[in-house]
């Protein structure tokens, strides 16, 4: 704990002071549990601002609005855009509350430790700069915390999966929570809201950086109000208060600013960080903006764990991918279901505790009912990838025997002159991947695959650049992506059997590198 007696620029503790009638009364402005809030960063809340230096904080019409939410409502998020002050009035509320709400107990977390330190800061430098008479004596004032003569305290952390376990909080904020990876915000979060259940206050601010995060998934729920939902309330069905500001709020804001903005950071980065569109943040296969456009369905019917998007159709060609996992818990396996020639998702399996055994059962069961609606065997092709797990698949299929299973096994042709043992089934190398890569990314951006999976589509936008390939982010996974990654490479190798079906999709096959570095030569 800090020596309290070291600093000059905080209030001692437990002092007796004299105060002016007008001291009184601003007191009593501040502490008004209605209008408080709003006097007190109009009048005493003092920031710094990058030209100005230290000034009375000054709140545009939309600050004053989001402050009468945050204080109105017991759960907020708010969505608006970069250097909207969101930060700057959260922390100015978050110093009210701790001083004219006694015995609070208030965590910020932030989705890095330098964000959460930069709010602390904000709060410091506005304790601070406040006139003695109207703030409290503090009995701790540390890098990541203050504690407050009046039992209030403000603690700042990094957001992880166990931030405020265990605390008693009065009032939670989350700053930049769309920017926290998504597996450890699900988890925070549902470590979190039973730490509000006695009555705790959540405020929530970012701008977007996904529509499949926390964020956006306590966003959407609070934009589901009365119109659909019957509700009696403005709140959304989570409870939670939405509230959204527009860069053009801002008073020195223009189209010209706008059209400056735009050149600067680009299409993508405008939408997202100042039109607080959800394209995403990282380097995706797929460009950001069409995977924003890209919308699943809902299956047409389900066959146990097996979800059907379409009905198969006679004179129609059908591939069916198996990426293989152990069942034990971990990877999930997944089985893919494309019909040609217009490259459409009919079906779609995903399973991490389903045996290899059975994960070719499933296989089996997938062809047996495509063949039973089109009665044609030729037009049904499967395979599997070969690689470590695939050894066991690839053993299932033989004891199961191929001539049980409806359609053709599709395998990578033998290579003349290589000393490998050969394998049935496609073999994944890095050049193998990076090419099935390149035409997914073009058969996506083109329009000239239909993807109706919304897990799938889920799994694209967390499929991103690592170093010179493709993987999913930390905590995600791409199982649904390598299955349809080795379907297309069954379609490339169909081409070259089946003149038709090359003669309609040789339009669709234009090369795209996915990345400038994906050079493949010899």
């Amino acid at each position: 704990m800090a020596n309290i007696a070291d600093f000059s620029l905080i209030k001692k503790p437990h002092q007796k002071n004299l105060y002016t009638t007008e001291q009184i009364l601003e007191i009593a402005s501040c502490a008004d549990p209605s209008s408080g809030p709003e006097y007190f960063l109009t009048n005493f809340f003092y920031i710094q601002h990058p030209t100005k230096g230290r000034i009375v904080y000054s709140p545009y019409d939309y600050q004053k609005r989001y402050i009468r939410v945050c204080h109105s409502y017991r759960y907020s998020i708010a969505l608006l855009p970069r250097q909207s002050g969101k930060s700057t009035t959260a922390a100015g509320y978050l110093l009210w509350y701790a001083m004219f709400v006694p015995d609070s107990t208030i965590l910020i977390a932030a989705h890095k430790y330098q964000g959460a330190q930069e709010i602390m800061q904000r709060i410091r430098f506005a304790y601070e700069a406040c006139p003695d008479h109207i703030r409290a004596g503090v009995t701790s004032y540390n890098k990541g915390s203050i504690e407050f003569e009046n039992g209030s305290r403000i603690v700042a952390q990094t957001t992880t999966e166990n931030t405020g376990r265990g605390m008693s909080i009065s009032l939670l904020y989350l700053d930049e929570f769309a920017f926290v990876r998504n597996t450890i915000a699900k988890d925070f979060w549902t470590s979190i809201v039973p730490t509000l259940s006695t009555g705790g206050k959540a405020i929530i601010t970012s701008t977007p950086n996904s529509d499949e995060d926390q964020f956006w998934d306590i966003w959407r729920a609070a934009n589901k109000t009365a119109d659909d939902y019957g509700n009696t309330t403005d709140l959304g069905i989570n409870g939670f208060k939405a509230f959204r500001a527009y860069w053009n709020e801002h008073p020195d804001r223009d189209e010209a600013w706008a059209a400056e903005q735009k050149s600067k950071l680009g299409e993508e980065r405008f939408e997202r960080e100042i039109e607080c569109n959800p394209i995403i943040f990282d380097e995706t296969l797929i460009d950001p903006m069409k995977l924003s456009l890209l919308e699943g369905i809902d299956p047409v019917f389900k066959q146990g764990q097996i979800r059907w998007y379409k009905k198969p159709e006679k004179n129609k060609i059908y591939t069916i991918s198996l990426d293989p996992s152990l069942g034990t818990g971990g990877d999930p396996a997944a089985i893919q279901v494309f019909e040609l020639p217009d490259l459409v998702q009919v079906a779609e399996w995903r399973h991490n505790k389903t045996t290899i055994q059975m994960q070719v059962r499933l296989l089996k069961e997938i062809a047996e009912y495509i063949h039973d609606i089109i009665k044609d065997e030729t037009s049904i092709y499967y395979s599997v990838e070969n690689n470590t797990l695939g050894e066991a698949a690839l053993l299932s299929i033989s004891d199961l025997g191929e001539e049980n299973i409806r359609g053709t096994f599709m395998s990578e042709p033998k290579q003349s002159g290589s000393s490998r043992r050969y394998r049935k089934g496609f073999n994944t190398t890095h050049k193998s991947k990076l090419l099935a890569c390149s035409k997914l990314k073009n058969f996506v951006e083109k329009n000239k695959m239909r993807i109706h999976s919304k897990s799938l589509i889920s799994e694209l936008k967390t499929f991103v650049a690592k170093e010179d390939s493709f993987s999913a982010k930390i905590g995600e996974t791409d199982d649904l992506i390598s299955s349809t990654l080795l379907n297309i490479r069954m379609v490339h190798l169909l081409q070259s059997y089946d003149s038709d079906l090359d003669s309609k999709l040789r339009e669709q096959e234009e090369f795209i590198a996915p990345m400038p570095f994906i050079m493949i030569t010899g």
